[in-house]
């Protein structure tokens, strides 16, 4: 199951919200989140976080997961798991961002946020090594 919280370079220069995702359909509630940062100005910092939600229109208040502050372009990984959120059916990527320095006061980023549902039997293996290690 692949879904795309952001799609592939969207340009945002405020904060904002992606579309809403359905996940209840998920046979294992693991994904990996992958944040994508294709340009940057400088002297800038993105906050991505994931929320959730029951209904798809009432938002948790506080969110569900979140990359650390980013500052320049490149890909990042993040598990997302919801085994401990039974009630999130629902999922959508938050984003703040902020600008200092010299020039524009605005900030821009082009980026893209993808979700990827992680197969069982992958987690089951690396949960395997991870007692072993």
């Amino acid at each position: 199951m692949d879904m795309v919280l952001v799609p592939a370079k969207t340009v945002a220069s405020a904060k904002g919200d992606g579309p809403s995702v359905d996940v209840s359909s998920a046979s294992n509630r693991v994904f990996l989140v992958m944040l994508v940062i294709t340009k940057i100005i400088e002297q800038e910092s993105l906050d991505l976080s994931i929320f959730g939600s029951a209904d798809g229109a009432a938002w948790e208040a506080k969110s569900i997961a979140a990359f650390p502050q980013k500052f320049y372009c490149g890909e990042s990984p993040l598990l997302l798991d919801l085994r401990s959120h039974p009630d999130v059916k629902f999922a959508r990527a938050h984003w703040e961002m902020a600008r200092w320095g010299r020039g524009t006061e605005t900030p821009m980023f082009e980026f893209g946020v993808t979700m990827k549902e992680v197969p069982a039997e992958i987690l089951k293996e690396v949960m395997a090594e991870a007692r072993t290690a």
